[in-house]
């Protein structure tokens, strides 16, 4: 089950970019066309964030699986506690919130 807290918010208006790019198209004046560029810098700040975010989770993704492929190889050599490895992986992982999603915790 997906806990819906914890999936990152658009920090944009797509219905107000959309309504933007629409008039820009359709009825191409200065001012429709100009306050369609404006949401350019939006637009791209948002993709650096999200960015930011996939490689987050990429690097957390890859730490836990190293920690696990460890347990299974120290299981496998007939290490006293095998565990310890995921343990510590574990307890090193903390809840990481976006600056964005601050408002939840």
């Amino acid at each position: 089950m997906t806990n819906q807290s914890r999936i990152p918010r658009l920090t944009i208006d797509r219905e107000a970019v959309s309504t933007h790019v629409h008039a820009a198209r359709h009825r191409p004046t200065p001012v429709a066309i100009w306050t369609a560029l404006a949401d350019i810098p939006v637009l791209l700040a948002e993709v650096h964030r999200l960015a930011d975010l996939l490689s987050r989770t990429r690097w957390d993704f890859a730490d836990l699986l190293a920690a696990a492929r460890a347990t299974l190889a120290a299981d496998r050599d007939g290490e006293p506690d095998p565990l310890a490895y995921l343990r510590d992986a574990v307890a090193e992982h903390r809840t990481w919130a976006s600056p964005d999603d601050s408002e939840l915790r």
